[in-house]
């Protein structure tokens, strides 16, 4: 008889240099743990490392006791977190957003606002500044929410803040082929 599997996040934040994700993915494996979802991003000259990890409760308790030494050793910052087995919501109604936007102040927030206003959880969110006249925005957010109702109003309202803010946008809903273009 098998016991579930413990959850485990943690998260990396430090100076970019090569083979640092290298050397954190061995740990993990030396410490007998899984890596089931990661992300990796560089901002600037930081890189960070999200990783959702699973394993016996002997591996997890090892890494949770080992990861902190080798974290300060490669000068690193680490959070973890165990979560529980199970917890992912059911997500229904998902779609991917996209937009191209001029840049100022509170566009992601305006977004966002958005999302939350129409009861939607936000699963990825990606942007990225593009330098020029008018410097231009890309946010890029995948997010799921509880009924089509809600898809149908959220749509309706994205199109008002895209022409409200002379944005170029689409949303789309998953394994829907048609988009709304903006």
């Amino acid at each position: 008889m098998s016991s579930s599997p413990v959850h485990l996040v943690i998260t990396a934040l430090g100076s970019d240099r090569a083979g640092i994700v290298n050397t954190i993915t061995r740990h993990v494996s030396q410490c007998g743990c899984n890596i089931e979802d990661s992300r990796l991003a560089l901002l600037g000259g930081e890189f960070t490392f999200v990783m959702l990890l699973s394993g016996s409760a002997n591996a997890i308790n090892m890494i949770e006791s080992t990861l902190p030494i080798k974290g300060a050793e490669l000068e690193l910052l680490i959070v973890m977190t165990r979560t529980p087995t199970g917890s992912t919501p059911v997500r229904h109604e998902g779609f991917s957003l996209a937009v191209e936007v001029p840049d100022s102040p509170r566009i992601i927030e305006r977004f966002t606002a958005l999302l939350t206003h129409h009861r939607m959880h936000i699963a990825e969110l990606m942007t990225r500044a593009q330098p020029g006249t008018p410097a231009m925005l890309s946010i890029r957010i995948h997010a799921y929410g509880s009924s089509a109702q809600a898809l149908a109003d959220l749509e309706k309202n994205f199109q008002q803040l895209c022409i409200e803010l002379s944005a170029q946008g689409t949303l789309q809903a998953d394994g829907r082929q048609d988009t709304e273009r903006l």
